[in-house]
């Protein structure tokens, strides 16, 4: 192990204790796939990763088309490697009808022993070609009762509760479809306080998305703008001053230096506590000659979930972050965001 590496792992499991702030209420918790779990000791976060992801279409194919127990043989060892190196909660960001599999998820969260959180909601990026047809169909209202059952009741017939709402949209102002699941949204979050994450195209979009949940009277603080890197600093430090959080996903060996820029701008403009990082890491489900395949989603070019603590972190440490900065990044900022009160 290098030095630098071996330094940061020593210093990861240092005393968490004073990371948690006085407006925290104490009973608020993360909903995760085997239950509530308080905020304390959970250590580093992965706000927005993937597990299994099928790209097929929404209603194609029944899922998911894989056997559990190979995705089980081929992701445990990952997630164990994170829970050796002080993580302990994992975003799981595949909403329904592009491969959610919460029970893979439960089964893994188990063996691994990391805390992993689920999503309602709907994706109409891509050309809508995740969305099912009653998104079409139905009202807001009616949306929002599906989620809020999948929140009151559990996903299907597993008990598993989603953590958080989850959307997407491409890019510049939401369009019709995609402003419906948002009020839908809205509707649940503001029912049950979920927080409202949103894959977004540009920084266009992620505006429309902010004045629409103000318009609702949603404070900025309930919507997390996933893939804010692919807006501009501007956008990004515009929405994390009306307290949006922004979240930096797909950071990877090769994008390292345009994380780290984006990072210290941020810093740079005290906004750091509106700061979320991630991978966006995870498998695709690929059909090659009617075998059913597991590919990572970079075709193995990053070893999945790693990139962050090998090199993004110990890179923002040479240039002199601190580890209260670090700790805000990784741990305080996502446990925030994504923290529900009874």
């Amino acid at each position: 192990m290098r030095p630098i590496v071996f330094l940061f792992a020593v210093v990861l499991m240092i005393s968490l204790s004073h990371l948690w702030s006085q407006e925290e209420p104490k009973d608020a918790f993360i909903m995760t796939v085997t239950g509530k779990v308080g905020l304390e000791n959970l250590g580093n976060v992965l706000p927005h990763e993937h597990v299994t992801t099928d790209f097929l279409g929404a209603e194609i194919a029944p899922q998911p088309r894989y056997p559990r127990h190979m995705a089980i043989t081929s992701i445990l060892p990952y997630l164990k490697k994170l829970k050796e190196r002080g993580y302990g909660l994992f975003f799981e960001c595949t909403p329904n009808y592009i491969g959610r599999d919460v029970e893979l998820l439960k089964a893994l969260s188990e063996l691994s022993g990391l805390k992993i959180v689920t999503n309602t909601g709907y994706y109409a990026a891509v050309n809508k070609k995740f969305l099912p047809k009653h998104a079409y169909t139905e009202s807001s209202e009616a949306l929002a009762k599906r989620w809020e059952q999948e929140w009151r009741k559990g996903i299907g017939d597993t008990g598993i509760r989603p953590g958080f709402i989850k959307l997407g949209v491409g890019k510049g102002p939401l369009d019709t479809i995609e402003e419906k699941l948002l009020q839908a949204a809205i509707i649940l979050h503001k029912k049950s306080g979920l927080q409202m994450a949103m894959h977004t195209g540009d920084g266009e979009a992620a505006l429309s998305q902010y004045q629409i949940i103000a318009a609702a009277g949603v404070d900025g603080k309930n919507m997390i703008w996933v893939h804010a890197q692919n807006g501009k600093d501007d956008e990004r430090l515009a929405l994390a001053q009306k307290g949006v959080w922004i979240s930096l996903d797909g950071v990877s060996s090769e994008k390292l230096d345009s994380y780290v820029n984006m990072i210290r701008v941020l810093r740079e403009n005290q906004l750091l506590s509106q700061l979320m990082i991630s991978h966006d890491n995870g498998w695709g489900v690929e059909d090659e000659k009617g075998v059913i395949k597991l590919v990572p989603f970079d075709k193995g070019k990053n070893v999945p979930y790693q990139t962050i603590y090998n090199l993004l972190l110990p890179r923002l440490q040479q240039l002199g972050f601190t580890q209260a900065e670090i700790e805000l990044i990784t741990i305080k900022n996502p446990l925030k965001a994504y923290s529900l009160t009874p």
